[in-house]
């Protein structure tokens, strides 16, 4: 794995940690001075019924925020990223409620999607992390 690799996904990880969004703006400059650029989202709801909502959420902010241009190979690296970050958490989440931030992060070609979950189980809640990368040119 590349020194921007690891960068860029820790930037991803760093985005969908913050709590406000007052802390996603200072965190967005402070990576865009690295020349990363970041975006979050927040999310919510069946894990199961929610999967496309979610990573359709990811790619529109990625679109939105300038992470990406909107076209079909940079879109799809969101996409997949998106869909894996889910996947890495399906076993824990499939069938309960989630809730939590998308955090996405780009530099060059390199694009990371990393989700941080609050998952549902009454007042007993988990939490969890998925994180995946894709290559764009």
């Amino acid at each position: 794995m590349s020194a921007v690799s690891r960068r860029v996904a820790r930037a991803a990880l760093v985005m969908a940690l913050t709590e406000t969004h007052p802390e996603e703006v200072e965190q967005k400059q402070l990576l865009a001075a690295d020349g990363i650029r970041a975006t979050a989202v927040d999310f919510g709801g069946d894990f199961v019924a929610n999967v496309r909502r979610i990573v359709e959420r990811a790619v529109v902010a990625a679109k939105r925020e300038g992470v990406i241009q909107p076209t079909h190979a940079e879109e799809g690296a969101v996409a997949g990223a998106a869909h894996e970050a889910l996947m890495q958490l399906g076993p824990k989440a499939t069938g309960l409620s989630v809730g939590g931030k998308i955090g996405i992060a780009r530099r060059d070609d390199h694009v990371a999607v990393a989700m941080f979950f609050g998952i549902g189980l009454g007042h007993l809640d988990e939490v969890a992390v998925g994180l995946a990368h894709r290559a764009v040119s």
